[in-house]
């Protein structure tokens, strides 16, 4: 992070200051108006968009290349508001050669990162050891006996649980205090797949059952102010799916469903419909509730709403009403939570958040209702739990981008 902010503010910063400035003392004093504003500003620009590039790429399975776009675009967006906002003079040619420069700096670090970087672990092979998770750029080495690797930069990987012998407790303890991270082979399966173990119901870092409590409310602040700017620019385009629905087949515009949602009281759930009404339903609600590949009741424009999610938009009215939130675990229909409750353990506690309308397990894994699978897309609502913050809603609110643009997941 800090090469990161070195290399940014001296190509994001004072190269451009070079090249636009040298007539800030001479006779061009109006094409550098706002010069020193302009400086300021870059520096918070490229402070922020480092900040907010390494947080979101501190996730699971998150390929840092991807995310510097974003990060960069939406931290100088941010700023140039703000200099708007507060009517400010400013340099144009200045924030916009220090957005390209700063970009092209960031993209050239992770390209060569990408390139050269190889995750290496050291692997104590006692206890479970056998289900370290193997994943691109991993290397995985097996301490064959009671030794500090002889590498300054090694991360030594144990079975925690496990009552190893004495020697081996005492190089792990000495390895702790050498500087090596030692990480129990659990956590760092997490950390590498997205996903929290349920065998047991996990603690967050402040050793709680809760998620944190106070992002909770600050969430639901950021959902109506996102609803209040939202809405308005949504609203012309959710009429216009109307009249499209109402011109593709014959039945409401509206689906309405009973779902499971914050803190297991059921809700009902607004959606554009995507299905022919004369084949919804059923005797069996449990398979009525279930889409699978290619599904015949999908109509024509249905599988394009479902493919961009389009679909989901009228959930707005359902986080004004304060039963969703934009991002957060995907309620499930009545008949199907309480069959996965049945027969998946601490099913219950993914009720403990409000449900959202793109989810970590959304942009992961996509939409699945067998029992194997649910149960894999329970570990991620359980690290989207465990690891509730902005951060991984920000991730979350990126990679939803991406998914409505390949349709990743959808039926």
């Amino acid at each position: 992070m800090r090469v990161q902010i070195i290399f940014g503010i001296v190509f994001g910063v004072l190269v451009p200051l070079l090249l636009i400035a040298p007539g800030r003392y001479g006779v061009d004093r109006v094409a550098t108006r706002g010069i020193e504003n302009s400086v300021v500003a870059a520096v918070l620009a490229v402070m922020l968009a480092v900040t907010l590039h390494r947080r979101v790429t501190s996730f699971p399975g998150i390929r840092a290349f991807r995310f510097v776009l974003p990060t960069y675009a939406g931290a100088f967006s941010i700023v140039l508001s703000a200099i708007l906002i507060l009517r400010l003079d400013y340099n144009r040619p200045m924030l916009l050669l220090s957005l390209i420069l700063s970009l092209s700096v960031a993209l050239s670090l992770d390209f060569y990162v990408l390139r050269r970087a190889v995750r290496r672990f050291y692997l104590v092979p006692f206890g479970r050891y056998e289900v370290a998770y193997r994943s691109p750029n991993t290397e995985w080495i097996v301490i064959e006996s009671p030794q500090i690797p002889d590498d300054p930069d090694a991360v030594i990987v144990a079975d925690l649980r496990y009552d190893h012998e004495q020697a081996w407790e005492q190089m792990l303890a000495h390895a702790a205090v050498a500087g090596h991270p030692v990480y129990h082979i659990k956590q760092l399966r997490e950390s590498l797949t997205g996903r929290v173990s349920i065998e047991h119901i996990s603690e967050n870092s402040f050793g709680s059952m809760l998620p944190n409590l106070a992002y909770r409310k600050v969430k639901r602040i950021i959902d109506l102010v996102a609803v209040i700017v939202l809405l308005p620019i949504l609203s012309l385009p959710m009429l216009c799916v109307a009249f499209i629905i109402k011109l593709d087949s014959a039945g409401p515009v509206l689906f309405r469903q009973e779902r499971m949602g914050y803190r297991g009281k059921p809700f009902r759930i607004y959606k554009f419909r995507t299905m022919r009404v004369t084949l919804e339903g059923g005797p069996d609600p449990r398979s009525a509730a279930m889409t699978e590949d290619g599904d015949p009741r999908i109509t024509r424009i249905g599988r394009f709403l479902r493919r961009s999610r389009i679909d989901e938009l009228p959930q707005i009215f359902n986080i004004i009403g304060g039963q969703m939130s934009w991002i957060g675990p995907r309620p499930e229909a009545i008949a199907l939570s309480t069959w996965y409750e049945d027969e998946i353990p601490f099913y219950f506690y993914r009720h403990i958040v409000r449900p959202g309308i793109t989810g970590w397990a959304q942009v992961n894994q996509g939409h699945v209702s067998d029992i194997d699978s649910v149960s894999t897309k329970l570990g991620f609502d359980f690290y989207y739990i465990q690891n509730f913050s902005a951060w991984l809603d920000l991730l979350i609110a990126l990679r939803t981008v991406s998914t409505m643009l390949n349709g990743f997941g959808h039926r």
